[in-house]
């Protein structure tokens, strides 16, 4: 799922956009009003995270365009103005939902599941098994918890985003830009190398043969008659 956030906090973008990826979710990153209409334009999104007091163009401004497009997109509106007559205004805008500055990531979450679901995207989020040869992985995408032969290890961020895109389909071959488009949102810097290297670091802790290479063509999970 492809979110949209528009927020000019540096520190608390970062914040949101690394905590949505570990709920596998693509986020987009822009900073001003402007490039979230542009965003817009040229993407389609389940969920915008809209920031109030952004400058130049407000918020509000994004999310008349918003509406008055008739984009099929959940939009929550998060701002540091809490007053019931802010709140009102925000939704009474159009806005699916309102949250106040500072929040729970957790609330955050299964406030955009909420939103989300307004729309038809009834996201789940179901735990995630396979056996390789080395054992049997599962990965929590609620818990954010990935064992291996219910021993817990410890991933990066980015290793864990490209665990769970393969295990969603263990049997399928994904593509590098398909596990690209899971890392990097709109605007990022794609490392050229940076596939083979989160895919050589989950090698070395889930087992060699746990995700195996198809030349030209991209990744699969390993499989017991890998063994």
């Amino acid at each position: 799922m492809r979110v949209l956030l528009v927020e000019d906090d540096a520190s608390l973008g970062e914040t949101i956009r690394s905590w949505l990826g570990l709920d596998g979710l693509t986020v987009d990153w822009v900073e001003s009003g402007q490039l979230a209409i542009g965003a817009l334009k040229s993407y389609d999104y389940a969920c915008v995270l809209l920031d109030r007091g952004l400058p130049q163009m407000s918020g509000d401004e994004v999310l008349s365009f918003i509406r008055s497009h008739q984009m099929s997109v959940a939009v929550l509106m998060i701002t540091a103005q809490d007053s019931i007559k802010d709140r009102v205004a925000g939704l009474d805008l159009g806005a699916d939902d309102y949250l106040v500055k500072p929040f729970d990531l957790e609330e955050l979450s299964a406030r955009i599941r909420a939103a989300v679901r307004k729309y038809g995207d009834k996201p789940s989020t179901p735990i995630l098994s396979h056996l390789v040869p080395s054992g049997q992985i599962t990965l929590n995408p609620a818990s954010k918890l990935v064992t291996h032969n219910e021993q817990v290890v410890t991933l990066t961020l980015k290793e864990y985003i490209v665990l769970h895109r393969l295990l969603r389909n263990p049997n399928y071959i994904i593509s590098k830009e398909q596990l690209e488009d899971e890392l990097y949102g709109w605007g990022e810097e794609i490392e050229s190398n940076a596939i083979e290297v989160y895919i050589s670091h989950l090698r070395k802790k889930l087992g060699a043969t746990s995700i195996k290479t198809i030349r030209k063509q991209g990744y699969i999970m390993g499989s017991q008659d890998d063994a």
